[in-house]
């Protein structure tokens, strides 16, 4: 479903080398054509050092071995610059490479580097060698050399927002070498950096949130605790003014992770209002589905768009692992909420609504029924689920209301500590 196929959206606030996992997957689902897939891999590789690479996708599209002058030469200049960098930066490699020296550093970045041109005369060139060796591997997709380089460098870094340049790098490394627990650990050091800079203007802070909330979805969407920070990150007020602002189609995610992560309910209510207040800039089925069942409670209309929301997941490089996992989920979804309103339902009807078969429905109803502890009964001559009365337990009411106390006493300390001093 092209329609809601959101990869040129989200490339937009992607670094180019995190883009090659989506172009991969479209050309796998065939969603668009092998040659316009070719074309855009091209372009994305024309800024970086991967030129062989684009060679080889050049040769595969117009069938020829003769490639344009402009990649020859490019060749030619990153083998030089390479020969350049290598030279350059020899020195301080070979030193830090020396656990001992490792040792010696400390958390005074200033220390490090005056105990370094003092033991081994390495000085401001060469650390800045480094930083650019680091820069180039990573333009040549050795993302595993260029994060431990960047591992080196950041103790010798004392600039500010080059640090930040930094921590980027090394979260996107990471990230293409599908080492999950280390882009973890970099999303959240980033995050508190972005959360805490001071020399970053209010709209350049608005922009890197919206950035690092695109990245962290490699890393979400692949960790098994993904789901949940993602939800906590997304619904941080800072970061929802972000969403709500510069890229509303990230509501996708978050709706499709509070879908699937059933001890999240308690924010589908928040969920929704976004929704609903950014349905004139962003909606998609998966959005839609939400809105049909919990607004409108128009269970026709759910039921479609659940059927849509199978094709939007399914071309969704994010998404698509969690197709049976939501569709499970959302299924849940209706059958509460049907039996919250009802409290005799044909079986027949709600398999409809499911989208499933009568049996597979009624097999379906009754594991829930056990699983879930729901006060219902099925009775299989009548065709009919019988439903009790439901109430959620005190606990489970005290431990809502004092999350919900928890989060705007947060937020009121955050404005009161923010909040300017009046002059007298």
């Amino acid at each position: 479903m092209a329609t809601y196929e959101l990869s040129s959206t989200l490339a937009r606030f992607l670094d180019k080398h995190l883009c090659f996992p989506l172009l991969e997957f479209l050309q796998d689902k065939g969603v668009y054509s092998e040659d316009d897939i070719m074309r855009a891999k091209i372009a994305l590789l024309q800024n970086t050092n991967m030129v062989d690479f684009a060679m080889d996708i050049h040769k595969e599209l117009y069938q020829s071995e003769d490639v344009p002058a402009a990649m020859m030469d490019r060749r030619t200049e990153v083998v030089n610059r390479l020969r350049s960098l290598q030279k350059a930066v020899d020195p301080i490699i070979g030193c830090l490479s020396n656990s001992n020296v490792i040792r010696n550093f400390r958390q005074d970045r200033t220390f490090n580097l005056q105990f370094l041109k003092e033991e081994f005369d390495i000085g401001p060139e060469q650390i800045e060698a480094l930083y650019q060796f680091a820069k180039f591997q990573f333009d040549c997709g050795n993302y595993s050399m260029a994060s431990e380089l960047l591992q080196a460098y950041k103790p010798l870094c004392t600039i500010s927002e080059r640090n930040m340049s930094v921590q980027w790098g090394k979260l996107a490394a990471d990230t293409l070498t599908q080492n999950y627990d280390a882009a973890t650990e970099d999303l959240l050091r980033l995050r508190e950096s972005l959360d805490n800079q001071s020399f970053a203007t209010p709209l350049m802070q608005l922009q890197q949130r919206t950035w690092l909330m695109h990245w962290s979805l490699h890393v979400f969407w692949n960790t098994e605790n993904g789901k949940n920070a993602l939800i906590d990150l997304f619904l941080q007020p800072a970061y929802m003014s972000a969403i709500q602002i510069n890229a509303q189609h990230l509501l996708r995610y978050l709706a499709a992770a509070v879908v699937v992560n059933r001890k999240r309910r308690n924010v589908l209510r928040e969920l929704i209002k976004v929704i609903q207040q950014e349905s004139y800039e962003y909606s998609d089925p998966i959005t839609q589905f939400l809105e049909c069942l919990f607004v409108h409670y128009d269970f026709d209309s759910a039921q479609q768009k659940l059927i849509e929301c199978e094709s939007v997941i399914e071309h969704d490089y994010f998404l698509t692992a969690i197709k049976a996992e939501f569709l499970e989920s959302a299924r849940l979804f209706i059958f509460e909420t049907y039996c919250r309103i009802h409290q005799c339902i044909n079986i027949d009807m709600l398999s409809e609504r499911l989208n499933m078969d009568k049996e597979a429905a009624e097999k379906w109803i009754a594991n829930l029924i056990l699983s879930a502890r729901l006060n219902a009964k099925i009775d299989s001559k009548a065709g009919t689920v019988v439903m009790g009365l439901q109430s959620s337990s005190m606990q489970d009411q005290l431990a809502d209301k004092a999350k919900q106390l928890s989060v705007r006493t947060f937020t009121l300390a955050n404005a009161v500590v923010g909040a300017p001093a009046t002059k007298a």
